[in-house]
């Protein structure tokens, strides 16, 4: 395989097996736990001089810290997305600084983009001839056009209530989509189904390729940087699986041990109170969520009743300072509006629960009077135009 001289191989986060690259390519053999990356640290040669000397072009331009080796990835330039200022919602969170990363300006509209660069270019080198997931849309989208990019051939497995714009693209990029009537819970049974029939399928779902989080990490760089290296204060995630929150931490982590900012910021998971296992867990202080019976929330990307990486992104709330935070599905909505008539930023409804829940946050004191927060904007309003549309009418605009 063509990586990077510091990537050392996957470690299990579970057990502390280690596997190398070549041959450990999804879930740990020996307990199914989640691999994660590792390096030599060491051997990484990265000051913040010789960042700030390169073009801010692509998340690839921190090759040192990724598995694999920029010449031999399977990109569309994504990352190197914008931190737009909004000085209207500081005023209204009471706050010195509120900054939105724009994640949908990735190719595909979202920061999945981040994840299946590198899954694809991991599946790529393992010779991969089809790839497969579930989705609750956007990744779908985001594998099928990556895919077609390599030339592997994709299966996508998406729950009736995906949105039409991710359900067309997934089709228009190649993709062989399978829709499941339900929710997410039912195109993952439907996935798990497929790959029992197709040994040859190589998955690039989340936490089963080890490489989804490690490419959302990237975003945590880029914050740092375009902060010129100042740690803000908070972060505010929209969590369902928590992958970036994840990416996140560990980026934050690799970061201050190499000198390059001083502090990892206080991460905040925000979830929609119609599904939030994670607030609940975190706030009952246990280690583990239990799976939501029932979900019902109109944020079909954050709608996960069972993240199975919850014990690691408890830690990361933790052990970051930050919190959790759950909102209903009008105060999502109505942060989607007003941050699209105040700042002219398009939030899809699912990442509006990250404005949402930052002010429910300010609202409870979690922010000092100059804290610098950001919310990650993971997608474009534009996937669901129609629900944002729909709230209006409904308020009879």
């Amino acid at each position: 395989m063509d990586t990077t001289d510091a990537f050392v191989g996957l470690e299990c986060i579970d057990c502390g097996a280690s596997f190398d690259a070549e041959t450990g390519t999804h879930r740990c053999p020996d307990c199914d736990g989640i691999l994660d990356p590792t390096y030599d640290y060491d051997a990484v040669d990265l000051d913040r001089e010789t960042l700030e000397a390169r073009p801010f072009d692509s998340m690839w331009r921190y090759e040192e810290l990724l598995p694999f080796t920029r010449e031999s990835a399977v990109t569309m330039d994504e990352g190197a997305t914008p931190l737009v200022d909004c000085a209207k919602l500081a005023d209204e969170l009471g706050v010195g600084r509120v900054l939105i990363k724009d994640e949908g300006r990735n190719p595909t509209g979202t920061f999945k983009d981040r994840g299946q660069t590198l899954a694809m270019t991991a599946a790529n080198q393992h010779g991969a001839t089809d790839v497969a997931l579930a989705s609750a849309g956007n990744a779908g989208q985001s594998a099928a056009a990556y895919a077609g990019r390599a030339d592997i051939d994709s299966h996508v497995f998406l729950p009736s209530r995906a949105g039409f714009t991710t359900k067309a693209m997934v089709n228009v990029h190649g993709g062989d989509m399978t829709v499941v009537g339900g929710r997410i819970g039912d195109a993952g049974a439907a996935y798990a189904d497929a790959m029992a029939e197709h040994d040859d399928w190589y998955s690039v779902k989340t936490f089963v390729t080890p490489y989804r989080h490690e490419g959302k990490k990237t975003m945590l760089y880029e914050i740092a940087e375009q902060l010129e290296w100042a740690v803000p204060d908070a972060i505010v995630y929209p969590t369902g699986g928590g992958v970036g929150l994840v990416g996140m931490y560990k980026a934050a982590e690799e970061f201050r041990d190499l000198g390059l900012i001083d502090d990892v910021p206080a991460l905040y998971a925000a979830q929609a109170t119609g599904c939030q296992p994670i607030v609940e867990a975190f706030e009952q202080g246990r280690e583990r969520h239990d799976p939501v019976e029932y979900p019902d929330t109109i944020c079909g990307g954050i709608e996960i009743p069972d993240p199975g990486a919850s014990p690691w992104i408890l830690e990361a709330l933790r052990e970051s300072g930050g919190g959790a935070v759950a909102t209903d599905d009008d105060a999502i909505l109505e942060a989607a509006v007003a941050v699209a008539k105040g700042e002219g930023l398009e939030m899809a409804p699912t990442c509006a629960a990250a404005a949402s829940g930052a002010w429910e946050l300010g609202e409870r004191g979690a922010f000092d009077d100059d804290a610098t927060v950001v919310i990650l904007n993971t997608g474009t309003g534009n996937k669901d135009a129609d629900v944002l549309r729909s709230h209006l009418m409904g308020q009879g605009v």
